[in-house]
């Protein structure tokens, strides 16, 4: 693996080699994310970290406020790529910013986002799992949370409402002047999901990030994997390798969906492949990673059997609760290169 990353590195310096020297403002950061995000093959010595709810635990603790500005701050300032927000619909049709059904778990609010004007939201102040400690912020709007992070990071959009919303979404980071600033996603399975992502790509534009969603308990073909990649003109393809039984051993391999062969069609379509690694409450750790989750990447002090298992299997994007971890750990074996060049 250290040749080959070494062999890129070389080819991308080459091709950037004309690139200005000078430093590059923190504003544009965001721009830089989307090119390396649209540009696989030129930087696949360089593994992306995704803040799961915008990055809200540190070693299994929850800090601060899931999906908060305070969380898209902190992912910023310790070199985050992208922070996933969740979306959902007021009842007079806002987007809005919060991860469940209801507000009960994280805001001073209860009941459901759907049944709760923006102006009642507005009352509803962000509080921090477990301790429910308090904090300044209040539940805000997509376009809110849009403007927090233009020019700083990029928004991985977690859609928790129907596929054709997405839609919404990219008319509004175009209206913004920030269509590089967002990644759109959907769940692909079979042949009539993927017409009906093609449909919503052809809606969006192409000049958003849009990709799939491929778990493996529904697909487990290349030639699919490959076909829709292609289809979709994705940047990435976000992976899904079950372990949902904590009696069986962890994945060995990674699965069908992290095969030579998967990692062949990611080269020919110039895509990421993305994993999760965060856990999901109440089920087994590395639920949706082949049982490989960031809690024993922590709990083993091994997180090559982690990270750089998925990392070896080609993985070039992580999705985590615990960022700060991966990205000291990437750093440590060479494996992330920064956004600035020193005069």
């Amino acid at each position: 693996m250290r040749l080959a990353v070494l062999v890129l590195g070389l080819l991308l310096s080459l091709v950037t080699g004309a690139a200005s020297l000078a430093p590059i403002p923190p504003t544009n950061r965001a721009a830089l994310i989307h090119e390396r995000l649209v540009h696989a093959n030129l930087n696949r010595d360089h593994v992306m970290v995704v803040a799961h709810r915008a990055g809200w635990k540190r070693e299994g603790v929850t800090v601060r406020a899931e999906n908060s500005f305070a969380a898209i701050d902190h992912a910023v300032s310790i070199g985050v790529e992208m922070v996933e927000l969740d979306v959902r619909r007021s009842r007079d049709g806002v987007l809005v910013i919060m991860h469940d059904e209801t507000l009960d778990r994280t805001t001073t609010c209860r009941g459901k986002v759907a049944e709760h004007t923006l102006a009642e939201l507005r009352s509803c102040q962000l509080v921090v799992e477990g301790n429910r400690r308090l904090t300044d912020e209040h539940v805000f709007t997509l376009e809110e949370a849009m403007l927090h992070a233009r020019g700083r990071i990029l928004i991985n959009i977690d859609n928790k409402l129907e596929p054709e919303a997405l839609v919404e979404v990219a008319d509004l980071a175009r209206s913004l002047g920030m269509p590089d600033g967002v990644l759109l996603k959907l769940a692909v399975w079979n042949a009539e999901r993927l017409q009906l992502a093609r449909d919503i790509r052809r809606a969006i534009g192409p000049d958003i990030a849009f990709m799939p969603i491929l778990a493996d308990d529904a697909v487990t073909e290349p030639a699919f994997i490959d076909r829709t990649q292609s289809a979709l003109d994705a940047p990435a393809a976000e992976l899904v390798h079950w372990y949902r039984d904590a009696s069986k051993p962890i994945t060995a391999d990674g699965g069908p969906l992290l095969s030579p062969l998967s990692r062949a069609a990611a080269i020919r379509n110039n895509a990421h492949l993305w994993i999760n690694t965060y856990p999901i409450t109440d089920r087994p750790e590395g639920m949706v990673a082949g049982g490989r989750g960031d809690y024993l990447a922590l709990s083993t002090g091994r997180p090559e059997d982690v990270w750089g298992f998925f990392i070896e299997r080609g993985v070039t994007i992580i999705q985590t609760d615990e960022p700060e971890a991966v990205i000291s750990w990437l750093d440590a074996q060479g494996l992330r290169r920064g956004y600035m060049v020193d005069s």
